[in-house]
């Protein structure tokens, strides 16, 4: 199985590139965010491969991390995904807004993707919430000096969530700012102050 490539870009396509490495062209199936994020061609380029072996073909799939590799895989486990249908989430959703939407149970974002329908979009942040709950990536707030603040109970946080998306803001973006303050704040936090300081953290 290859697990690596590190050679020089040869060829950049629509979904693919080729990688030279020492003489030997590898056909690599890519998202168009890794295919953007490519240095030019001739330059030299790392990519981590996801080898699939099936009776007809042998495909290559290329990331630019190993965190994208993982993905890629997990998404896969939902019914419905398949490597095509992953590697459209990832051209159209960077990694941490795709684990925030999926925490936020927010399927617009997901949505997004070429050949993803509400349905499926449904059932990829249903199944993938508890799988993926510990990759969140919430707002560049760091807990006060001397230990972490005591995040607030569900209620408070969903109440607060759903009260900034009432006022117009997406769902993901309301997790955002409401996990953000509640990693700050110190004390218990009630459902007010989550609103309040989540309005604040978003402009407001």
């Amino acid at each position: 199985m290859i697990a690596k490539l590190k050679g020089l870009v040869d060829t950049i396509g629509e979904d693919n590139c080729v990688i030279d490495v020492n003489g030997v062209g590898y056909l690599v199936f890519c998202s168009g965010r890794t295919l953007g994020n490519l240095p030019s061609e001739g330059e030299a380029v790392t990519l981590m491969i996801e080898t699939h072996v099936r009776e007809d073909h042998i495909h290559l799939f290329g990331f630019t991390s190993e965190m994208e590799k993982d993905w890629f895989n997990l998404i896969q486990t939902v019914q419905g995904v398949g490597a095509k249908v992953a590697l459209a989430i990832f051209s159209s959703v960077a990694i941490d807004e795709l684990s925030n939407s999926i925490a936020a149970q927010d399927k617009t974002v997901v949505g997004r993707a070429k050949g993803v329908g509400p349905k499926l979009a449904t059932r990829i942040i249903t199944e993938l919430k508890d799988k993926v709950a510990h990759f969140a990536v919430t707002t560049s707030f760091s807990p006060p000096k001397g230990g972490t603040a005591p995040a607030p109970d569900n209620s408070a946080k969903q109440d607060a969530v759903s009260a900034l998306v009432n006022l117009g803001y997406r769902q993901t973006e309301a997790y955002m700012a409401v996990s953000g303050v509640a990693r700050s704040y110190e004390g218990e936090a009630g459902v007010s102050d989550l609103i309040r300081l989540g309005l604040k953290e978003l402009g407001q």
